[in-house]
């Protein structure tokens, strides 16, 4: 089976898909005369006409108002620093020498990816704004979770990868829905961190069901051989972006073909862990 490569070509009108380019924009008087005149218009908007927070309906102007901003993320939680499930002080294990954290599932048979941050658990209100980025196109929740993963990760002793990808669908999946809502978290998220991002480095080479209507093991199953790697990963740090992670199983494969590829460390940066596999 053909490996699958989006492109601009393919899809011009799919502006997520887009990789970051290191093509330097059109540096003319007009041009710098227009980039300037939009982001003051778009600070105006943002200021002169507040919309609704995404989660308690007051007026804000960004996405989340002031108060659910702060309350909502800092979720105090203690949780495996491989697969971000949260953890019981009586179910504590640190048997590895890095002396973090570690559930009993992840000492027993570790997954392919090295490490996983996340934000806070998938309940409401917060599985709303994920719901809204994925289904309902609200593209600036990406920006929103972005920044407080970046958060996260500059608390966190991790080190910074080298590149970061989005969790791909696949092209029928992209298709009809119109754009990749890994994508619009992992394309902030490296700008803030300035590492580079590529959304056509991994693809989605076959189909498959949705993971939320299966259990566990019908799950790996599913997503088995289901991603191929297009890019050059040997020996790089891989930072692997996805809204919700329940099972860790679409993870876990991605994960594997990436270290397949020559990939020599993956972190996953997810906004919401279920708190249960």
């Amino acid at each position: 089976m053909g490996v699958f490569s989006a492109s601009s070509r393919d899809f011009p009108d799919l502006a997520v898909m887009k990789a970051d380019s290191n093509r330097p924009p059109i540096q003319t008087p007009m041009a710098a005369r227009l980039r300037e005149f939009a982001s003051a218009a778009k600070r105006f908007a943002a200021y002169a006409l507040p919309s609704q927070c995404a989660l308690c309906g007051n007026l804000s102007q960004r996405l989340l108002c002031d108060g659910c901003d702060a309350q909502y993320w800092n979720e105090p939680r203690l949780r495996c620093a491989t697969c971000a499930l949260p953890l019981s002080a009586s179910l504590l294990r640190r048997e590895r020498d890095d002396t973090r954290a570690h559930c009993a599932a992840c000492l027993e048979s570790p997954p392919a990816f090295n490490d996983t941050l996340a934000l806070a658990d998938y309940r409401a209100p917060l599985d709303t704004l994920v719901v809204e980025l994925k289904f309902r196109a609200r593209l600036a929740a990406g920006e929103t979770i972005a920044r407080h993963l970046l958060a996260v990760f500059e608390d966190s002793d991790l080190p910074a990868p080298d590149l970061i990808v989005p969790v791909p669908l696949s092209h029928a999946r992209l298709v009809a829905r119109g754009y990749n809502q890994a994508w619009a978290m992992a394309r902030p998220l490296a700008r803030m961190m300035n590492v580079r991002s590529d959304a056509s480095v991994v693809t989605r080479v076959r189909h498959t069901s949705a993971q939320s209507r299966l259990d566990q093991e019908t799950r790996r199953r599913n997503v088995a051989s289901a991603f191929a790697v297009s890019g050059d990963v040997r020996g790089r740090h891989v930072g692997v972006v996805d809204d919700v992670m329940t099972s860790g199983a679409t993870l876990d494969a991605l994960a594997r073909t990436l270290k397949h590829a020559g990939a020599r460390r993956v972190t996953n940066f997810v906004a919401l862990r279920t708190p249960k596999d």
